[in-house]
């Protein structure tokens, strides 16, 4: 059981191999919170990027990210995914009284060994640092936050926007790079197709970027991830039909599955969880039936009562909400019995 709660979304051949199940010819995992729309292709050269070190500044993305924000560059450092941002943070702040807003990414835990669990949002203010996903992963709720990040000032706000890019709403996200006790952490590999190049970046003060920069190792971001991701940031076609596509398929999908009969939590992004009486035998269900979910037993506050899975193509959500009646036809007590 402790590898199965080190496991993250996706890589479901991991799920198979602990549960000695055989991966069948297709599995459709719904367990990664990644974009499903296509990724366009990119004409990049590929021989000359990498036979030749990265620029270690990430000069074309800072001066992109500089305009889109109006923000000095010297106030972005870019990263090897949100994990390496994680990570340097902790080495930055591990002397200070953490709080972690719970259910939370998993891995601020890891690089946070000592910090709290917070489960109201209004203790903030107790802490030296308070660590917070929004939208939050694993829930999707998002929080309006400029009203509690001017009430303590003297917190500082690390403040995980990797699904922002996600929001089903048409209301802009509210804008929180002005704050001096903010830092921002962005993913470019959830929404923009890059998991496997691993890029994103940090918006915050000055003074707090030129202290993670001591941390870095140099050349942390590769040059192939730097030049997908300045084409993938400059193609507002991508952009706006990737949106679209999860505005239209979401909420058809979360209403296909309450009229099923199936408790599905709010959500505001392209995942939500699903409430479970018995999570490992839904989730081996799903498995042997070739759809991979993502378990919650190690997210303080949900610990196993919920899955969490996230909108594919609609002939697959279709396909998902089938095989989870299935499972309720077949076994009633894998679910709350005040659902069914």
């Amino acid at each position: 059981m402790k590898y199965f709660l080190t496991l993250h979304g996706a890589n479901p051949e991991n799920l198979y191999n602990y549960f000695g199940i055989e991966i069948p010819e297709r599995v459709l995992d719904f367990s990664t919170n990644t974009n499903i729309f296509p990724c366009p292709d990119f004409d990049i050269d590929i021989k000359n990027l990498i036979s030749r070190y990265p620029d270690n500044e990430c000069k074309k993305l800072l001066r992109l990210i500089s305009e889109r924000e109006h923000i000095s560059p010297e106030k972005i450092l870019f990263t090897n995914g949100i994990n390496e941002a994680v990570f340097l943070l902790a080495g930055l702040l591990k002397e200070k009284r953490t709080g972690i807003f719970q259910p939370c990414y998993t891995e601020y835990s890891r690089a946070f060994p000592d910090a709290e669990n917070v489960f109201n949002i209004n203790q903030a203010g107790i802490y030296k640092n308070f660590i917070i996903t929004n939208p939050n992963n694993p829930t999707g709720i998002y929080i309006k936050l400029s009203e509690v990040i001017k009430k303590f000032p003297d917190t500082l706000f690390i403040i995980d926007e990797a699904y922002i890019d996600f929001l089903l709403t048409e209301e802009k996200p509210e804008r929180l790079c002005g704050f001096e006790n903010v830092i921002l952490l962005r993913s470019l590999t959830k929404f923009f197709h890059l998991s496997g190049a691993r890029i994103g970046y940090v918006i915050a003060d000055e003074k707090i970027i030129d202290a993670l920069k001591k941390f870095q190792p140099t050349w942390s971001v590769n040059a192939i991830a730097q030049e997908l991701a300045h084409k993938i940031l400059n193609d507002k076609e991508f952009y706006s039909a990737s949106r679209a596509f999860y505005k239209t398929h979401t909420p058809e999908f979360i209403n296909a599955l309450k009229k099923s009969g199936f408790e599905v939590m709010d959500t505001s992004v392209n995942f939500f969880l699903i409430r479970v009486e018995k999570d490992i035998e839904v989730i081996k269900f799903l498995l042997k039936a070739g759809i991979a979910v993502r378990h919650t037993r190690n997210f303080p506050g949900l610990e196993g009562k919920y899955i969490r899975a996230a909108t594919r193509l609609p002939e697959e959500n279709i396909f998902f909400t089938e095989t989870l009646s299935c499972a309720k036809n077949l076994h009633r007590d894998f679910f709350q019995a005040g659902q069914l």
